[in-house]
């Protein structure tokens, strides 16, 4: 409970308070990576178009999103899955400040293309748990 609560105050934090509010756990996560991923590609405009209070604006607002999607991260029952990706979020932290500081459109690229693909692991896994409940259930005819 207390990681969905620190994934909500996260993505509460980007302004989209009332979708947090009602999102399911695994909701709040994918909610997390969309935001992430637009502040990202909104970086990389301002980046394009020398912004350069807007584009820091923006990798911070990433920054702090990709931090949230690790607080939500449980070490103890995600086991090297859970590790495996708090690294990766560190790395991605780490690529996202580089990019800030060297005006580097193919880090946002990088991380975005990162984020993008356990986005969809992610997504996928509730699709996979939906087909199993539909499954599951028993028929009414």
């Amino acid at each position: 409970m207390r990681n969905s609560m620190q994934a909500a105050k996260a993505y509460s934090n980007m302004g989209k308070q009332g979708a947090a509010e009602d999102a399911s756990p695994h909701r709040l996560i994918t909610l997390l990576f969309d935001g992430a991923l637009e502040r990202i590609h909104a970086a990389r405009g301002a980046m394009e178009r020398n912004d350069i209070a807007t584009k820091g604006a923006l990798i911070s607002r990433a920054i702090t999103i990709v931090d949230g999607l690790r607080a939500s991260l449980n070490l103890e029952a995600g086991g090297d899955v859970a590790s495996n990706l708090k690294d990766l979020y560190d790395y991605m932290e780490t690529r996202l400040f580089e990019a800030n500081l060297s005006n580097a459109p193919a880090m946002l690229d990088e991380v975005a293309g990162l984020l993008g693909t356990i986005r969809e692991g992610w997504v996928g896994i509730a699709e996979e748990a939906a087909k199993a409940s539909d499954q599951q259930q028993p028929s009414n005819a």
